[in-house]
């Protein structure tokens, strides 16, 4: 079966009705859709990764989308996703949030997130809405009297509205609001859900159709293990992308057989897995560095900043030193001393895991998925107010 043609789809300015009809053509095998990021830069990333696809069986006949990375590791990679794993992805959770229903697309559907929105209101043949990014004038009216109503944001999004009654009295009055792209401190969300939010986190990525364990639960068809060595999470089930663009060999160093025809996605992140399958997740594997010769878990560091700090408005990363190899510091918008921060940390992390350093940012950088940018901040190290030890 020949592959169908790919359709590049600048997705800014486009109504509702376009969306979901250039997304309808796709899932129906007109075309391989491949939107393409408002950010110029991020654009012409992207059209160079997607320039693969003109070579004969690269892209194999059931890909209906082609999703790309946020690129702030590195240049993006092209994730290929078939009708049927979307499909899959959409039903589940239309099953685990209680049935079909309208959604709110407040995330750009160039990333994985904002595309399974339009897709799971076009599969359920139900209203999509445009709220923009910023939730301004956000509302949770639905087109048909009775149907629910669900939104997907990223933690950055509701930060912005915590001193906001209004705002997070309208969301209040969403059935269900998918909260993921990034960890969330336990009593912001215990905060949130106190104001009415009905929240439920969501873990996932591009190679997984988006989510696919909600509130530590693995979908319906979904399994998610853990590496006893390393804690390395590898998921299985019917969501799993069908391959990297042009990257074959890429998609071999994560992709593994199973037994009965099955695939597993060897994810780049460690958690843990009870006996009831419900998943925690630690944070990236390469969250883990050495500094000074002893292993420090970054994901640990930033968690334990952000409660003595009261903010998520902060990141730790490691990097470059000459003396520790990488050093751990933390960066933040919120005007505190290193020293105030190591000794409110003192009792939480070991030692040898305290900051190094704390430097200071008005705007922390992020990606147009809303994700903190660490690489753009690990570059900018040098060159901010900060202090060291």
């Amino acid at each position: 079966m020949p592959t169908p043609p790919l359709r590049l789809l600048p997705t800014t300015g486009l109504s509702a009705d376009e969306l979901t009809a250039a997304f309808a053509g796709a899932l129906d095998g007109a075309y391989v859709l491949a939107p393409l990021p408002p950010d110029p830069v991020e654009e012409a990333a992207v059209r160079r990764m997607l320039v693969a696809a003109e070579a004969p069986g690269a892209v194999p006949a059931d890909v209906a989308l082609i999703v790309s990375t946020s690129g702030s590791t590195g240049a993006p990679k092209g994730v290929m996703l078939s009708a049927t794993a979307i499909r899959a992805g959409a039903a589940a959770t239309d099953a685990r949030l209680g049935g079909p229903g309208e959604w709110s697309l407040a995330l750009g559907p160039h990333y994985v997130a904002g595309a399974m929105v339009v897709c799971r209101a076009l599969l359920a043949g139900e209203a999509l809405h445009l709220v923009p990014p910023h939730l301004a004038g956000i509302a949770a009216a639905t087109t048909r009297p009775g149907a629910r109503h669900y939104l997907s944001v990223v933690p950055t999004q509701l930060a912005r509205l915590r001193q906001d009654g209004a705002g997070l009295a309208a969301l209040a009055g969403f059935d269900t609001i998918l909260l993921g792209g990034a960890a969330v401190d336990v009593e912001v969300l215990a905060g949130l859900r106190a104001r009415g939010l009905r929240l439920v986190t969501t873990y996932g990525m591009s190679e997984t159709s988006g989510g696919c364990v909600y509130d530590g639960r693995p979908l319906d068809g979904v399994t998610v293990r853990a590496d006893p060595a390393d804690g390395r999470l590898a998921i299985t089930g019917p969501v799993l992308f069908s391959g990297y663009l042009g990257r074959p060999e890429l998609t071999a160093e994560v992709v593994r057989a199973e037994p009965g025809g099955h695939r597993s996605l060897l994810t780049g992140d460690r958690g843990e897995v009870a006996a009831d399958g419900t998943v925690r997740v630690l944070g990236r594997l390469d969250d883990v560095v050495i500094s000074g010769g002893l292993n420090v878990d970054l994901a640990a560091v930033q968690a334990a900043s952000r409660r003595a700090l009261g903010t998520t408005d902060l990141v730790a990363v490691g990097v470059p030193d000459p003396v520790w190899g990488t050093r751990v510091v933390v960066v933040t918008s919120r005007r505190t001393s290193l020293a105030g921060l190591r000794e409110a940390l003192a009792g939480e992390l070991a030692h040898h895991a305290l900051p190094r350093g704390l430097g200071r940012l008005d705007v922390l950088p992020t990606t147009s998925s809303g994700k903190i940018d660490r690489r753009a901040v690990i570059a900018a190290w040098g060159s901010m107010d900060e202090e060291q030890v």
